[in-house]
């Protein structure tokens, strides 16, 4: 076993590991782990290799390639290496051009059809989800409507606690305090959304990778994929800016966090420009057909 210069016996990660275990977490879940992030990588996950009783970040690696139990590993690794903070109404500039822009721009499309459905794509435990359908409900365009507000996270343990739908007082710092009243209830173990707002809601671990399971999510109007890519290289925001493409409707809506941007990452969406935003549609199908003839 690989020794620490301190002599406290934790095995060290020697560059080559962290290059092979740093190239399968990419391939697998996208995640891109940055050069600098060895030791950081390497405290997170020794504990795993304790609990396995392996020797060595190269035993690690092989466990997580071709062991009969690495599907359960890679939940384990996924826990260890994701970051999952978030709270209600966050980056509420955009929520409110949601809500103000786009829930009146999707009620007049639909109408017909009468359905709304909406993609949050990362939703970590689960506020980004809620807040969405808060402002639905608040909009009052979609009595009567088939809305189903969808919540993915690639972390089970985050999935759950989206479906518990029950928080505590850091995951309301930017929500207000009348909207906290109206739309939670206040118990012992926390603050549970209301049962009203809750059937709304589904949830279900997802890799973005997966276009399988993203084919099964179905067709959708709004995608919401927020401070989600900033953890991906560039080849991996392509492919789940694709995957998103295919799955929205023509003339579907993404949204994406206040630091990204598809700029050198995808031309197949147009930018829609709101009051206090700047927010990604994908064409209808009338525009594309005119930007072919034009090519």
């Amino acid at each position: 076993m690989a020794r620490t210069p301190f002599g406290d016996g934790d095995p060290i990660i020697r560059e080559d590991e962290y290059r092979l275990l740093r190239d399968l977490v990419s391939a697998r879940i996208g995640i891109n782990l940055a050069s600098t992030s060895r030791q950081s990588v390497a405290r997170r996950l020794r504990e795993r290799l304790s609990v396995l009783n392996l020797a060595s970040f190269t035993e690690y690696f092989q466990y997580l390639r071709f062991h009969p139990l690495a599907r359960h590993e890679w939940e384990e690794a996924v826990e260890l290496l994701t970051t999952n903070e978030t709270y209600f109404f966050r980056e509420d500039f955009q929520l409110r051009a949601f809500s103000d822009e786009i829930l009146p721009m999707l009620h007049e499309r639909n109408k017909a059809r009468k359905r709304l459905f909406i993609w949050s794509a990362g939703c970590a435990t689960g506020e980004e989800v809620y807040s969405i359908a808060i402002l639905v409900d608040q909009s009052k365009l979609f009595s009567g409507w088939d809305v189903r507000i969808f919540g993915s996270d690639i972390s089970r343990r985050c999935v759950a606690t989206a479906r518990r739908g029950v928080y505590g007082p850091a995951s309301f710092r930017a929500t207000p305090p009348d909207l906290r009243r109206q739309y939670f209830v206040e118990r012992a173990d926390g603050s549970h959304i209301l049962d009203s707002i809750k059937p709304l809601c589904h949830f279900g671990q997802m890799n973005l990778l997966d276009e399988d399971k993203a084919r099964i999510l179905g067709r959708v109007d709004v995608v919401f994929c927020r401070n989600v890519l900033i953890y991906f290289d560039a080849h991996v925001r392509r492919r789940v800016i694709d995957i998103f493409h295919d799955r929205l409707y023509p003339g579907g809506v993404l949204l994406l966090g206040h630091s990204e941007s598809l700029l050198n990452v995808s031309t197949a969406f147009e930018l829609l420009h709101l009051k206090e935003d700047l927010v990604y549609k994908k064409p209808t199908l009338a525009q594309s057909s005119a930007m072919a003839n034009r090519s």
